[in-house]
């Protein structure tokens, strides 16, 4: 078979792996797959739909089954500690004679059909959590049994009134839960009017750890740590570690509780650590210190996935050690962590990005993706060795696909710093070098790109184009001091990084200088717009769901007076100045590139008058720009959002790039 090019259409073929349990025994492990189908009520081809469907696969025969039909969306499994039932959420039917919402579903493992335990009005949220004796699960659930009508006045007392991809928080207040697995009896353990999350069991069943967000009194968007006594009555909660923010938690054996986590207060892009705390008053204590980078991390993809894995800190049997990923330069490996602090090993790495799934008896169960494959499942020994792949979601197609050529870039940034890049080579019939290129702009700021799946660069590289992604100062995966550059001087580095990036590719031979189009999403939209404030070297820009005016969004995005202060170093009336010097919008009227911007109208992150204010800006100056909406979207529609918005934004980034960087000579 001759490889072709990606097209936009290959979007829908693939199958993304987004989540994956072992059993208590290590000997299966379940899976849960997305894909997209026609409806078949419509017609072949006319509306497609995004299902899950769950697989098991055995680590011993390598055989894979279904477990579900593939017509619904099933998430969240989790494996009853007998290994006998399987929990998982699903929507299925109707309810209360309206369609039902996610509800629990028990499958035996043995055969037979799933069958819901949960019956709520307000459907329940994940993820699930068996009880070490199996008699309960514990879940999250809305307290309003139905959210209050659109036209139904209300009232606001919180800092955080609203928060991305949540719409208003008050109808999304929520409780956990538990259900009895015997009697599908429910009790509720929390009375707080904030958003729980994940909650974790207690070795002796006693108590759960859960985190809390949604806070009445802070504009922090961290989570804060807390301990549940389980009895018959709702109970105070305990908070811990009160002077950290928090991202995931977990119990060890011995009752020591480990958390990822930051102290309050710390410069965005400082390093996340893992501490120890006894679940009482004692002060945490750090575990990965002598690690020389922070955890965590994160390279953002092209694809509906971003967590693969246990949502909990993971320990082996013993409890003596703590596995965790962290991000190194533009890849993600997996690091163990001794829990006396004093030492940590590198198990799993490479140009590639590790997701930890479990850790048995014996082996290592994580999923890998790189720069030309969604994730896939793996296996491999406890320290790492004797790796094997275990599934091959994407075979047959990537078998279809062209594969791009991908050159690392390694350049000084302008002051003399060490930047980080990648090339992707166009893939299109009688490409020749240099070539129409596209700079894609990481989104955060503090996180990166580098060895992860992302459709757009295929489909751009199918078209014809090179595409080039930079790490530029305020990434991750480098060191505090390179995170925390931009601090109080956005616009500066970051900027300079990328044009040198540039340089780097033309003076390679790899990017045609007369034929250049830059875009991004967030973060990666904000620095799109300041480029063309600043440079009218590209031909064309898309940004998308920017930041443009840092005052108005200190008062309109969900994390503004929390992030604009720490990222810009204090509050608009103090320094009014940097306020103005570090937004895009200061610069529009300089713009000449024709600018497509990108704005999902539901997006309080970086709300739709971000790119209102600029587009105005950019009428004012007489420069091309237009503006493509995608109601009702979040900030991430176009990734992870229904798949309406994701084809529109692929066919938007195709029409203007190629209407103004592929043959400019006609504009």
């Amino acid at each position: 078979m001759n490889p072709r090019p990606v097209t936009k259409d290959d979007l829908f073929r693939f199958r993304f792996l987004t989540a994956a349990v072992v059993s208590p025994d290590g000997r299966q492990v379940v899976t849960v797959v997305t894909h997209v189908d026609a409806d078949p009520a419509d017609g072949e081809g006319k509306k497609k739909k995004e299902f899950s469907t769950l697989y098991r696969i055995d680590l011993d025969s390598d055989d894979v089954r279904p477990l579900t039909s593939g017509q619904f969306s099933d998430s969240g499994p989790q494996w009853s500690p007998d290994g006998r039932t399987l929990a998982f959420i699903s929507a299925r039917g109707k309810l209360h004679g309206a369609d039902a919402k996610a509800q629990i579903h028990l499958l035996p493992m043995d055969g037979g059909e799933a069958r819901p335990i949960t019956t709520l009005k307000q459907g329940v949220g994940g993820p699930l959590a068996w009880s070490h004796d199996g008699r309960f699960i514990a879940f999250t659930a809305a307290r309003a049994e139905e959210p209050p009508k659109p036209e139904t006045p209300f009232r606001l007392t919180r800092h955080v009134y609203r928060f991305n991809e949540m719409e208003y928080i008050e109808p999304l207040i929520n409780d956990v839960w538990l259900v009895e697995v015997a009697t599908g009896a429910l009790r509720r353990v929390t009375d707080a009017p904030t958003v729980k999350a994940m909650p974790h069991w207690s070795p002796d069943d006693a108590r759960l750890l859960i985190l809390e967000g949604g806070h009445t009194d802070s504009h922090n968007p961290f989570q804060r740590l807390l301990v549940v006594p389980v009895g018959e009555s709702v109970a105070q909660p305990k908070r811990l570690a009160a002077d950290h923010d928090v991202y995931k938690a977990g119990w060890l054996p011995n009752g020591l509780i480990v958390f990822m986590g930051s102290p309050t207060g710390a410069p965005n892009g400082d390093r996340v650590d893992l501490w120890l705390t006894d679940g009482d008053d004692a002060e945490p204590v750090s575990l990965s210190s002598a690690h020389p980078l922070g955890l965590g991390g994160g390279l953002e993809p092209d694809m509906p996935v971003f967590f693969l894995g246990d949502p909990t800190i993971v320990a082996d049997h013993t409890g003596t050690h703590i596995y965790e990923t962290l991000q190194r330069g533009g890849a993600m490996e997996l690091v163990r962590f001794d829990v006396s602090g004093t030492s940590h090993v590198t198990l799993v790495d490479g140009p590639r990005s590790v997701f930890l799934v479990a850790v048995t008896d014996s082996q290592l169960v994580y999923g890998v993706s790189d720069a030309f494959t969604p994730p896939d499942l793996y296996l491999a020994d406890l320290d790492g060795s004797n790796e094997r792949r275990l599934t091959n979601m994407n075979e047959a197609l990537l078998t279809e696909l062209r594969r791009p050529t991908l050159e690392h870039l390694q350049f000084k940034g302008a002051d003399g710093v060490d930047v980080e890049g990648w090339y992707l080579r166009p893939t299109a019939d009688g490409a020749q070098a240099p070539y129409p290129t596209i700079l894609k702009i990481h989104g955060g700021p503090h996180a990166g790109y580098g060895h992860i799946f992302s459709f757009d660069f295929h489909m751009l590289t199918g078209a014809g184009y090179g595409v080039l992604y930079i790490n530029h100062r305020g990434s991750t995966g480098y060191g505090a001091d390179f995170a925390t550059k931009i601090i109080g001087d956005w616009g500066n580095h970051d900027y300079h990084d990328l044009m040198a990036g540039v340089d780097e590719a033309i003076a390679r031979g790899l990017a045609d200088p007369d034929r250049l189009g830059v875009s991004g999403l967030s973060g990666g939209g904000n620095l799109s717009c300041w480029i063309v404030g600043h440079t009218d070297r590209f031909k064309a820009a898309m940004p998308e769901n920017p930041v443009t005016s840092w005052l108005s969004f200190y008062g309109v995005s969900d994390i503004g007076p929390w992030f604009a202060v720490r990222e810009l170093g204090g509050h608009p009336h103090e320094i009014p100045e940097v306020y103005a010097r570090c937004s895009p919008l200061t610069y529009a009227h300089q713009c000449r590139t024709p600018t497509l911007l990108v704005q999902a109208d539901h997006d309080w992150r970086c709300p739709p008058e971000q790119s209102e204010q600029f587009y105005t800006a950019l009428k004012v100056a007489g420069c091309t720009v237009e503006m493509l909406r995608l109601p009702l979207g979040g900030h991430a529609s176009s990734i992870i959002g229904p798949l309406e918005m994701r084809l529109a934004h692929n066919d938007a980034l195709l029409e203007w790039m190629g209407r103004y960087v592929m043959a400019p000579a006609d504009h």
